[in-house]
């Protein structure tokens, strides 16, 4: 199967609705291909059908036999895309780095950076017990290695 052009077919059909994106395209040995996309405000069925229809309608299975899915990231799934920080602000992430795990709310995403926010317990500065201060982190997407979403009950 030809990479390029499944993903000019899904790019054609992404272009169709401005707030969806693709986060990944992958083609196994077997021509399982595997389309995932994520949107500004979510992705209804719908839209997967028909990003799934403009793939699979503009190929031939007589020429090559292929099978096709198009899903929405899993909630397990670390983030990928610029957007999908964006579309996350006022959720809470744990961000892995090279030198530190963080949890926090994200209440920032630009182009270069995102802003978590939390609290902790520290030791008072004078006498003995502990008092809560409002912690901050300013990371940027290049220091990320891994960053999930995570789901509070």
């Amino acid at each position: 199967m030809d990479q390029n052009k499944i993903k000019d077919l899904v790019d054609e059909a992404l272009a169709l609705n401005e707030s969806l994106f693709l986060i990944d395209l992958s083609i196994s040995v077997n021509n399982k291909i595997q389309v995932t996309v994520d949107g500004d405000n979510g992705v209804p069925l719908s839209e997967c059908i028909r990003i799934s229809r403009n793939v699979e309608h503009n190929l031939d299975r007589e020429e090559e036999d292929f099978s096709l899915e198009v899903t929405t990231p899993d909630i397990s799934h670390p983030l990928k895309e610029k957007r999908q920080y964006k579309k996350n602000v006022n959720r809470i992430l744990k961000v892995k780095t090279a030198e530190q795990e963080v949890e926090g709310t994200l209440i920032e995403a630009d182009d270069e950076i995102i802003v978590l926010n939390w609290k902790a317990r520290e030791p008072k500065p004078i006498g003995k017990g502990k008092v809560t201060v409002q912690k901050t982190a300013t990371i940027a997407y290049k220091d990320i290695k891994e960053a999930k979403v995570k789901i509070v009950f």
